[in-house]
């Protein structure tokens, strides 16, 4: 699948692509990918707010391994790669929120104060219609994270100014506790190696979408 590249000009553009996908009143599910600080969960929870109870945001990060299993795996200092998520779990949630056979799901959410994933933090009802997911591998093809993508029934791919990111990482980083000279290395270290991973996936994306000017 190759993507198209649109020019980002206004939020209500993207908003009326997303309505438009679930206006039938079917579940369809929306991925946003693209590289780490590309704006994804900014992106997804803005359209979640203007479409009102037809959407609701579940989060690939909610699928992180715990801080103390990436210990002992050895994957500390590699988290956000594609093998320090649980894959299958996100794969199989995307499957039952497809199915649209429980009143009820309850996905989950990683909260940036604790740096850990919380279970049960997100109710999909089965009366929404819309489901926004976003996250660096949606698109990606080995590893387990290639049964993601058929469970999508549009992708868009976040195109956004490499500089830009970069600021918005390590300014993240230095939110959640790190000084600026760690917040600096490990947004051009460990999230950009992460994002050059990312970047070859686009092409899979129905849209390519890149912020105007």
């Amino acid at each position: 699948m190759t993507g198209h590249d649109h020019p980002v000009t206004h939020p209500t553009e993207l908003v009326a692509r997303a309505a438009d996908l679930a206006r039938d009143g079917e579940r369809r599910i929306l991925g946003i990918a693209g590289e780490p600080g590309a704006g994804k969960s900014t992106l997804a929870v803005t359209l979640v707010a203007a479409l009102g109870g037809g959407a609701v945001y579940v989060p690939m990060d909610g699928f992180h391994l715990a801080r103390a299993e990436l210990v002992r795996l050895g994957r500390a200092e590699r988290k956000g790669a594609p093998d320090t998520f649980d894959v299958g779990g996100y794969v199989a949630l995307l499957r039952r929120l497809r199915t649209r056979g429980e009143p009820v799901v309850w996905a989950p959410a990683f909260h940036r104060d604790l740096e850990e994933p919380v279970a049960g933090s997100i109710a999909v009802p089965a009366g929404v219609p819309l489901v926004i997911t976003e996250g660096n591998y949606l698109l990606h093809d080995h590893g387990g994270w290639e049964a993601v993508r058929p469970l999508l029934d549009e992708a868009w791919f976040l195109d956004v100014d490499r500089g830009l990111r970069l600021e918005r990482l390590a300014a993240r980083h230095r939110a959640h506790g790190r000084d600026a000279e760690a917040a600096y290395r490990w947004a051009r270290g460990t999230d950009e190696r992460n994002a050059e991973l990312v970047r070859t996936t686009a092409a899979r994306a129905d849209h390519v979408l890149r912020p105007a000017g």
